[in-house]
């Protein structure tokens, strides 16, 4: 197998560690197979089996038989491409693996795109504009799915995937840990040291994602929501080069300054634009009631698009429960044992921060220009079941007390 020698930073292989379909990479003239890689690491009879399958057989009657995709894409053909975006997490993850069971078609990592090359893969995950992802797809998307998940267990798996590849600091490194992926829940010591050095930033962060999608792209600071500048959004895009004082948006663009509204000029690269087609709810997607129509909504975004030979709407529903219930195909969140997701507990002041991020989210989606806004008002009644969970939390005092730090744990402070 070749080793690959590539070196990267954390941020940049946190979100490669996320490659849905690690298809074949190509290294100037050397091929790096990923049949080859599952065999090294995880055994012949791994989860994932062989690469070369056809789509998943409809069977008639409701029944199916679950094959996953062809991870083989022809340059050639002609393909409706569509961008699978949601705030750093397992979800996304879970939004794919539907869409290439249903088509037999593969996804590809943003970080993939950057690093290994162009090519024709229908189905693109992305965690841009977080700083753990980057615009690596150029033009060839035509639609945006937002994929998302409660802003407190989002926190938790956030920190759970740093924690399966050890916030590895090389390609080797995150090729060694992958087998680790969606295995355990990290130790609870990991998880808090990190939350209490991490969370109330990433709570900003949370948010302000959601805004740059549903505003079709439009420049805003993270920690104001103030409309900004292109020179200080190109700053927000590398925050690891500059300190949170050099970030300050009235050191950079003046308090009182009046900014004229700017759309990422990346945004005029995708065929519809920026805006979401669709919100999607990770907890739903999973959840054994409503997960089967969430999973239809899915099939409905790329039903009739150009190159998208979907399996039969008959079958669609025993794809869901092949994937989510029987556990076929990629391993997800879902697949982790250890502790609860709820036994990973916040303070009273990070639950409020929570909320208020919450709060303003939804008071923006519900009013004007939103409140007829389709996505906007999907978008709406997530956010206020996601408030309604965190705060029962809060009212029952369900949070632990802050750990006092005096130092950055070191592991976290080549990032911040």
């Amino acid at each position: 197998m070749v080793k690959l020698k590539i070196k990267l930073t954390r941020r940049k292989v946190l979100s490669m560690l996320a490659i849905g379909a690690f298809a074949t990479l190509v290294v100037k003239d050397a091929a790096f197979n990923e049949s080859d890689w599952v065999n090294e690491y995880m055994g012949e009879e791994s989860w994932i089996g062989s690469f070369s399958r056809v789509l998943s057989k409809d069977l008639g009657g409701g029944k199916c038989k679950w094959e996953p995709p062809n991870y083989d894409v022809a340059e050639t053909e002609t393909f409706f491409k569509t961008l699978i975006t949601g705030y750093p997490s397992g979800d996304k993850r879970l939004t794919f693996t539907q869409m290439e069971a249903l088509t037999a078609l593969p996804a590809k990592d943003e970080w993939a795109f950057q690093h290994l090359g162009m090519s024709n893969h229908p189905f693109i995950k992305t965690n841009y504009p977080h700083h753990e992802g980057v615009w690596g797809w150029d033009n060839a998307a035509d639609q945006v799915i937002m994929v998302v998940r409660n802003i407190r267990s989002a926190m938790v798996e956030y920190h759970d995937i740093l924690f399966d590849i050890g916030y590895a600091k090389t390609w080797e490194e995150v090729l060694q840990n992958i087998p680790n992926l969606y295995q355990e829940q990290p130790p609870m010591a990991d998880f808090l040291a990190w939350r209490d050095e991490r969370v109330f930033d990433e709570i900003k962060w949370y948010g302000w994602f959601i805004d740059y999608w549903m505003e079709g792209g439009l420049m805003r600071d993270m920690f104001t929501n103030k409309i900004t500048t292109p020179e200080h959004w190109n700053m927000l895009m590398v925050p690891t080069a500059h300190t949170a004082e050099e970030l300050d948006y009235d050191l950079v663009v003046g308090a009182d300054t009046v900014v004229e509204p700017t759309i990422d000029p990346n945004c005029e690269k995708i065929t519809n634009g920026c805006t979401p087609a669709k919100v999607i709810s990770a907890e739903k997607l999973v959840d054994h009631q409503a997960g089967p129509q969430v999973a239809l909504d899915i099939a409905k975004l790329i039903e009739g698009k150009a190159g998208m030979n979907v399996i039969g709407a008959e079958a669609r529903g025993c794809i869901w429960r092949e994937l989510v219930i029987n556990k076929k195909g990629h391993k997800t969140k879902v697949d982790r044992t250890g502790y609860g997701e709820t036994e990973y507990s916040f303070t009273a002041d990070q639950l409020d921060a929570m909320l208020a991020e919450l709060e303003r989210l939804i008071g923006k989606y519900s009013n004007d220009p939103w409140d007829t806004n389709e996505v906007a008002g999907s978008l709406v009644l997530l956010l206020e079941e996601h408030r309604g969970e965190i705060q029962t939390e809060r009212d029952n005092m369900m949070y632990r007390r802050m750990k006092q730090r005096t130092n950055v744990l070191p592991r976290f402070a080549d990032k911040h």
